[in-house]
This record gives C-alpha cells, sequence and structure tokens, in this order.
C-alpha cells in the first residue's frame, strides 16, 4: 500500500548470512526414490482446493490455466537479479521448463558456449492461498533437488517457496508482505531450509535478511539422490497462529506468530500467497557456502518435480451461493485476489479493510445470491489517500475479471485513507447466483483506494 516500509524489496531467498546446519535425522524416507506418485488423497477432514500432477507429453510446457512464467533477470520495476544477487535468465523455454513424459516437471538450468546461464521460474496465477480462519492451509510437493553435489553442484540454487500475493505487481514492498520458503538448497548439500520471511529489511523483527529459519537433513536418500515430500502447514487453529515446516512428515523447524509483534505478524499473514518454483544459479545464499557458479559446475541437472498439492482443513467460510448480495459483503472476506493485502480499520464497526488496490488489481467473491428480483444498484464504502491527480474506477463485473463491468464509480482523494464513503453506483440488472469480481482501473500506476464492505440494492 502507501510505502509499508521503507526497506528496497528483495524477495528473501537472498543474501542471507548462514544458517547453521542442523543434525542428520536418523529416519527412514518410504518411497524417497520412487519416480511418480500421484497426489496423495486428502486426509479425513481436509479439502484439496489446488493439484497439479503435471501429466502430459514429453518436452510440453506447463500448464498455464495453473501457472505463469516469470522471464529475464527480475520483475518488470522490480530489483534486478530477483534482488539476491543470482545471475541466469530465466525463460519459458522448454530446454529449462518441461513436463518429461512421466508425470514430472523438469526446471533445468543451462550454461551456453559463452557462459551464460539460463533457467526457469513458474508461479501460480492463483494469489489466494492462506487458511480459513480458524483452519489450516498445507502446502506440499514432491521433489527430487538437483542431483549434483561436490564442485560440480557449485552455485546451484533450487526452491519451492511462496510470496504473499501483494507483492505482485508491486514489487517493492518485500519482506513486509510476508514470504515463506518450504524448500531451499544450495551447493548440492544434504539440507533443506525452511524460512519465514517478514518485518522490515535490513534487521528487524524478524532478522532480515536471514530471517526465521531453520534446516535439517533429508532423512533417508539425500536430498539430490531421492524425491522427499516438503510440506508447510499454516495454523490458525491453534491459540497462537503458527507456520510449520516438514519433510516426509517431519517437523523440522515452526515459526509462531508471538515471535514478532502484532503488525509485522499480520502485515506478512492478512493475505493470500502464490507458489513458486525455480532453480537460481549464484546469489547471496550460495555466495555464504562458498560461491556462485564456476568451470567446474555442471549444468543440466534438473529440480524434478512430481507434483504440487494444496490442501484446507476446517475454519469457517462462506458456502458458495450462501453470500447475500442484499447484505453487507466484507471486502476482507475475498475467495480469490490479486495485489491487495488487509489491515485493521478505523471505520465504524471495526474489522479489518482492504487495501493496496491499484490499476490492475482484483478480488473476487464466490457465489453470490442475487435472487429473483433484479439488482440495480451497487454501493462501496471506499476511502482514499491517493496523491493529487490520481484517481480511478472501481468496476464490478460478473463470473470473470474480464468481463464487461455491470456498473462502476470513480474515486479520488477522500482526506485520507481511513476516511470513509459510501459511493453508490448504477448497474445493469442482475439476478441469480454469480462469482462477483471488484477491479481497479486507473491511469496511474499509485494505490488509489481501499474497500472495508460493499453490497447491492433494487
Amino acid at each position: 500500500m502507501r510505502e509499508t516500509s521503507g526497506t528496497p524489496a528483495r524477495p528473501g531467498r537472498l543474501r542471507r548470512t548462514v544458517i547453521a546446519l542442523v543434525g542428520v535425522l536418523s529416519l527412514a524416507a518410504a518411497g524417497a526414490t520412487a519416480a511418480k506418485a500421484d497426489a496423495p488423497a486428502p486426509p479425513s477432514g481436509w479439502t484439496q482446493v489446488f493439484v497439479d500432477d503435471f501429466n502430459g507429453t514429453a518436452g510440453t510446457g506447463v500448464n498455464t490455466a495453473n501457472w505463469q512464467y516469470a522471464t529475464g533477470h527480475g520483475y518488470p520495476g522490480g530489483p534486478t537479479n530477483w534482488g539476491t544477487g543470482e545471475i541466469e535468465n530465466m525463460t519459458s523455454s522448454t530446454n529449462n521448463v518441461a513436463l518429461d513424459g512421466s508425470g514430472n516437471l523438469r526446471i533445468t538450468p543451462r550454461r551456453d558456449a559463452s557462459g551464460n546461464w539460463t533457467s526457469g521460474r513458474i508461479e501460480t496465477n492463483r494469489t489466494d492461498f492462506q487458511p480459513p480462519a480458524g483452519g489450516k492451509l498445507r502446502v506440499q510437493s514432491r521433489i527430487q533437488m538437483p542431483n549434483v553435489t561436490g564442485a560440480a553442484a557449485r552455485g546451484y540454487w533450487p526452491a519451492f517457496w511462496m510470496l504473499g500475493a501483494p507483492y505482485r505487481g508491486n514489487y517493492q514492498n518485500w519482506p513486509s508482505v510476508g514470504e515463506l520458503d518450504i524448500l531451499e538448497n544450495v551447493q548440492g548439500l544434504n539440507t533443506v531450509w525452511a524460512t519465514m520471511h517478514c518485518g522490515s529489511s535490513p534487521g528487524g523483527p524478524c532478522n532480515e535478511t536471514t530471517g526465521l529459519g531453520g534446516s535439517t537433513a533429508c532423512p533417508g536418500a539425500t536430498c539430490q539422490a531421492g524425491f522427499h515430500t516438503y510440506s508447510m502447514e499454516w495454523d490458525r487453529s491453534t491459540s497462537v497462529e503458527e507456520i510449520r515446516f516438514y519433510v516426509d512428515g517431519v517437523n523440522y523447524h515452526t515459526v509462531r506468530a508471538n515471535q514478532v509483534d502484532s503488525t509485522t505478524w499480520a502485515n506478512a499473514t492478512n493475505h493470500g500467497y502464490f507458489i513458486i518454483l525455480n532453480v537460481a544459479m549464484g546469489g547471496g545464499f550460495v555466495d555464504a557456502f562458498g560461491g556462485g557458479p564456476d568451470g567446474a559446475t555442471v549444468p543440466g541437472n534438473p529440480l524434478v518435480v512430481d507434483y504440487v498439492q494444496v490442501l484446507q482443513s476446517g475454519g469457517g467460510g462462506t458456502t458458495p451461493g450462501n453470500r447475500d448480495a442484499y447484505s453487507a459483503i466484507q471486502a476482507e472476506s475475498f475467495d480469490g485476489q490479486s495485489g491487495t493485502f488487509t489491515e485493521t480499520t478505523t471505520d465504524s464497526g471495526g474489522g479489518q479493510n482492504i487495501g493496496a488496490l491499484a490499476n490492475g488489481d482484483w478480488v473476487q467473491y464466490k457465489g453470490v445470491n442475487f435472487g429473483s428480483s433484479a439488482a440495480r444498484q451497487f454501493s462501496a464504502r471506499v476511502a482514499s489517500g491517493a496523491g493529487n491527480n490520481v484517481s480511478g474506477l472501481v468496476e464490478v463485473r460478473l463470473d470473470s475479471r474480464t468481463s464487461t463491468p455491470i456498473g462502476s464509480f470513480a474515486l479520488a482523494n477522500t482526506g485520507g485513507w481511513q476516511s470513509w464513503r459510501t459511493v453508490p453506483a448504477n448497474i445493469s440488472n442482475v439476478t441469480g447466483t454469480h462469482d462477483v469480481y471488484l477491479t481497479f482501473t486507473s491511469g496511474q500506476p499509485a494505490d488509489f483506494v481501499n474497500v472495508n464492505w460493499f453490497n447491492f440494492g433494487h
């Protein structure tokens, strides 16, 4: 939103200091070397909300309904070299990112005759992965790290991780919006690191750029020699919210909300996340363990990913079709979003609002029931502290964020980001049950609106 902190953005698997290695766990990793296994059926009490088994023809790219490619040496307008000092050029080429025809994804770093490195980085289109209030979220993947060790592995940095949704499209608000590293590995070591990044950098409540991290050896087969299942559980059912990290079902690192102040935790967790898979070459983390790629580094060793799965358990939430169009729909109760986060509001009634809304951002609310008598009006509780000459449109769309708006209103500065007013707009006649999208359009890149709630009228 309005400059969450003065911190330069660096998606944080980054220039961290050395984290001490912990002892090897003498645990058996059942099935660690099997090349292919379908994503497991959800356990009792859990619901699958996302899965990709990477089934498809050998040599083809990923399913772009699920994934998008992040290419080049950084995000548009973001920090160079992805903020980490890594040197590869990320591409969407199947030379770097491809299905193998046996139910796996392979992300393969390659070096050309001139010594230039290419690799791959994919991210989920969805940015709404978070547990429901009072519930849990599990994000897991069965992965074999690049099977290369010693001098030949110098510079390799594979990762399976997540970034807070407000980072997408902003690229200048790390680490306050949060980062969850489920798997990181460098230099072909038999070690997996897990870390939460948050707060401000350098230093701050989350000890950036190191973050709140832990590590362990892969049980049974080494991380490079076999497949292991790497998981994160984000738990809002406990008295103190916590985020737990696992390898092959063994919890080896936990971060709890009471380790930092409440504002830092809220800024990092009051929104969804998106998932990332990539193999970097070089960068600050590998420098802490001996340096980046050199002449001894052997290219062409892939990160092999069997599946990515997201499960949800417990909590409240709204049953699709049960949102009443004519009652206040709290903005923070979205089912999907891009570019926003939640914060405490000072508006009457308290609670939270969504913010950081700028051109191209959107929020989704599933199953809004308009009934059989047509709705003809939309109202939203909004506030803006936008600068001079900054304004935009709040638009309402049905069933797709790219459908034609059924109504909209313009908004400029209202006197402050917590200076609230209710703004109405006429809409086309609507009946039945629909997914409602609020989209935000502006001719300027700056944030222009906060939203507390909205509803519809006849």
